[in-house]
């Protein structure tokens, strides 16, 4: 451990960029601070990138794509180095889930769940079904025939948050390595030491040089990355004001673009819902991470006869939920990533409060946390599906609880909302429940909590997001679409 308590499991180069291959120096003496956000100390120093580090990456990248082996290799060839990758993921699960929970704060128990084996469990789908895409076919019209392919996008600059570093950068890496692209990734700056961690892997399993480069940096040189004419695709997860600056951006150019924005998700809780069942998906799926997955079910949307209970029990829920340490395997809900997003969320509250929903529990800091940037799981009734906590994306643990007379009501608050991303629907009945969740305007329901795999295409609707991700649909943005008028002969070759 380090003088702050800290478990360090890797004492790499944090003073150095990998670019080209190499682990580089970077181009000013700017630094972030790795705060902790248990302890609310300094845990590591890490080079801040400019405008000329990102332009030596896409130099790199660049290179590494129009004249470097990696995407001249066969998909085989390819799969075989990310699957290298994926058992040093495996060996390291610890070491990764360590690392996100001291700079994050994520407690260590989901760390190893979401962060560390769910990591993996991504790369391994998209190695799974990277042989199920339709990579080349042949077509015949009465005019000409054709040989059709899927071929790498080019250079990926990827762009991702600070709630699950590493899960949201391997929806992008994955697809984008097996179909052939170079990549350049830019972490949050609260979580860059998780991205080194995987990049040192990534060069162990053989990843050829340039063909992945890391630079953590601010806005503004994230901004030189989107604009830089030598990216051909930008993928970004974050909030939807940022993902419209991007988008705005990348329409001057018609840069490829992936988006996977905020959520405001709905829990529906129709009037035969099993609370067996509803109250340990909300455990999991609307607190998880402290309240900090863009996916969490926030609104919960309850069949009038079943609000009073079902309050009664999530207060008890909450209560139950051990608060504290994010190093303690017994932690349920840890502290907020920052003394900024504890202030954000703390402002959401009061405006909770100003709004005359009924605070049924939670609303401040816990007094057993002398530091952190802790804030209590809360929980408002009767709130208003126009209200401001029932719209905006707060990001902690907040939870806003409203009634619906039916299901057609019900449905109507579900879909009352700027996102589409997520949503669930809890029903005995699970043609009823189906028959419900068709009618929810997101790119993902639960069905009486049940997750549906990392095989199965995620992303947003509305406000929330552009493209998918996951699945084989997860390789169509790193891909474009070319297409060969070919011999009668060449045609038959090809068909047979």
């Amino acid at each position: 451990m380090n003088d702050e308590g800290v478990t360090v499991v890797w004492q790499g180069k944090y003073d150095k960029f990998y670019i080209g291959g190499e682990w580089v120096d970077p181009a000013s003496n700017a630094t972030f601070d790795v705060i902790s956000p248990a302890s609310e100390e300094v845990i590591a120093t890490v080079p801040q990138g400019v405008a000329a580090d990102m332009d030596r990456a896409v130099g790199a990248a660049r290179a590494a794509f129009d004249s470097g082996p990696w995407p001249r290799m066969s998909l085989e060839e390819r799969s075989a180095i990310m699957r290298r990758f994926s058992e040093l993921l495996g060996e390291r699960q610890s070491d990764v889930a360590e690392l996100v929970t001291a700079e994050m704060g994520c407690p260590i128990t989901l760390s190893n769940g979401m962060q560390a084996i769910g990591t993996k469990l991504v790369l391994d789908a998209f190695i799974d079904n990277a042989p199920l895409v339709n990579w080349q076919s042949t077509r015949e019209a009465l005019n000409g025939k054709a040989l059709v392919t899927k071929v790498p996008i080019g250079v990926v600059g990827a762009i991702v948050p600070w709630n699950a570093p590493l899960l949201t950068s391997m929806l992008k890496l994955a697809p984008s390595l097996l179909a052939g692209c170079s990549f350049i990734l830019k972490p949050a700056p609260n979580t860059p030491l998780s991205a080194y961690l995987m990049t040192e892997l990534l060069e162990q399993a053989g990843v050829p040089d340039g063909v992945v480069n890391v630079v953590a940096a601010d806005r503004d040189a994230g901004e030189h990355l989107v604009r830089h004419p030598g990216v051909d695709k930008i993928s970004f997860t974050g909030s939807t004001a940022a993902g419209r600056r991007i988008g705005e951006i990348c329409a001057q150019d018609f840069k490829r673009l992936t988006l996977e924005l905020g959520g405001k998700s709905a829990a529906v809780v129709l009037d035969d819902a099993d609370l067996d069942v509803v109250l340990p998906a909300i455990r999991a799926v609307s607190f998880r991470n402290t309240g900090q997955v863009c996916s969490n079910k926030t609104r919960i949307v309850v069949a009038k006869s079943r609000r009073d209970e079902l309050c009664d029990r999530l207060v008890s829920l909450v209560e139950s939920m051990p608060l504290g340490d994010p190093f303690d395997p017994a932690t349920e809900l840890g502290p907020l990533v920052s003394a900024t997003q504890r202030a954000r969320v703390e402002g959401y509250i009061e405006a909770g409060k100003s709004e005359d929903a009924k605070l049924l529990i939670g609303g401040g800091r816990p007094a057993a946390q002398g530091k952190g940037f802790y804030v209590e799981p809360t929980l408002f009734a009767n709130v208003d599906p126009n209200a401001k906590i029932a719209q905006e994306e707060i990001f902690g643990p907040v939870l806003a609880i409203m009634t619906a007379a039916d299901d057609d009501e019900a449905i109507a608050i579900a879909n009352n909302s700027k996102y589409g991303l997520n949503g669930s629907v809890f029903s005995v009945d699970e043609d009823r429940a189906l028959g419900v969740a068709r009618r929810i305007l997101t790119g993902t329901v639960e069905v009486n909590g049940a997750g549906s795999g990392f095989s199965a295409p995620v992303g947003g609707f509305k406000q929330s997001g552009l493209g998918r991700e996951c699945g084989i649909e997860g390789f169509d943005a790193y891909t474009e679409i070319k297409s060969y008028g070919i011999s009668e002969d060449m045609y038959d070759k090809l068909s047979g």
